[in-house]
C-alpha cells in the first residue's frame, strides 16, 4: 500500500479510537453556544463519530451514486431528527430509543461491511436515514438554551460532513487491498459493541 494511503488509514483508526474521554457526546451538556456547540457535538462522542465515519466508508465501498447519496440522505434525515427534538415534537418512545439506536448504527453498518457491504443502494440509504434520525434527535436535544437553531444545526451538519469525508477517504484508501473492507467493518462493529458496554 502506498505511504499516503497508509497514512489515511492510520489517521482514521486513530480518530475513531484514541480521542480521550469522549465515549458519549450527549451525556451532560456542552457549554458552548450556537455554531461551536453544533460543531462539537458530533465530534465530541465516539458513538456519533464512529457511525458517521462508517457511513462515509460504506458509501465509498458501494460506489456509484451511493458515494454521495448515503451521506446526503444521512444529513437530511439527521436534520429532520434535530428539528423534531428542537421543536419538542418527539414521541417518548423515540427519546428512549435514541441512545440504543445511535450505538446500533455503527454495529449494524460494521456488520454489513464485514459480511460484504454490497447492500442494495436504496436499502442502504433507508438504513442510513433511519439511524440518522436518532443522531439528529441527540443533537437537537443538546442544543444550548438561547442558541439559534439554524446556526446550531449548521454546526452539526458541518461536523457530520467532515466525518463522512474521513470515512470516504478511508474507503478510497483501502480499495487497493481487496477484502480489507471486511476487516474495517469488523473493527467498526466491534468498536460499536464496546461503546455499548461502557
Amino acid at each position: 500500500m502506498p505511504r499516503f494511503n497508509t497514512s489515511i488509514v492510520s489517521g482514521s483508526v486513530l480518530i475513531t479510537t484514541l480521542l480521550p474521554g469522549l465515549a458519549l457526546a450527549h451525556e451532560g451538556h456542552i457549554h458552548a453556544s450556537g455554531f461551536a456547540a453544533g460543531l462539537a457535538h458530533p465530534l465530541g462522542g465516539l458513538d456519533h463519530l464512529l457511525a458517521m465515519v462508517a457511513v462515509g466508508f460504506w458509501s465509498t465501498h458501494l460506489g456509484g451514486n451511493a458515494r454521495w447519496q448515503l451521506p446526503l440522505v444521512f444529513v437530511i434525515a439527521m436534520l429532520l431528527g434535530g428539528t423534531l427534538a428542537m421543536t419538542g415534537l418527539v414521541a417518548p418512545l423515540l427519546t428512549l430509543a435514541t441512545e440504543p439506536m445511535i450505538l446500533a448504527s455503527s454495529v449494524v453498518i460494521g456488520l454489513v461491511l464485514a459480511v460484504n457491504g454490497k447492500l442494495n443502494a436504496t436499502a442502504a440509504a433507508m438504513l442510513c436515514a433511519g439511524f440518522a434520525v436518532f443522531h439528529g434527535l441527540a443533537h437537537g436535544n443538546e442544543m444550548p438554551l438561547g442558541s439559534s437553531a439554524l446556526v446550531y444545526a449548521f454546526g452539526f451538519v458541518v461536523a457530520t460532513g467532515a466525518l463522512h469525508g474521513v470515512g470516504i477517504l478511508s474507503g478510497l484508501a483501502v480499495r487497493v487491498l481487496p477484502g480489507l473492507h471486511r476487516w474495517a467493518g469488523g473493527f467498526i462493529a466491534f468498536s460499536g459493541l464496546a461503546l455499548s458496554l461502557t
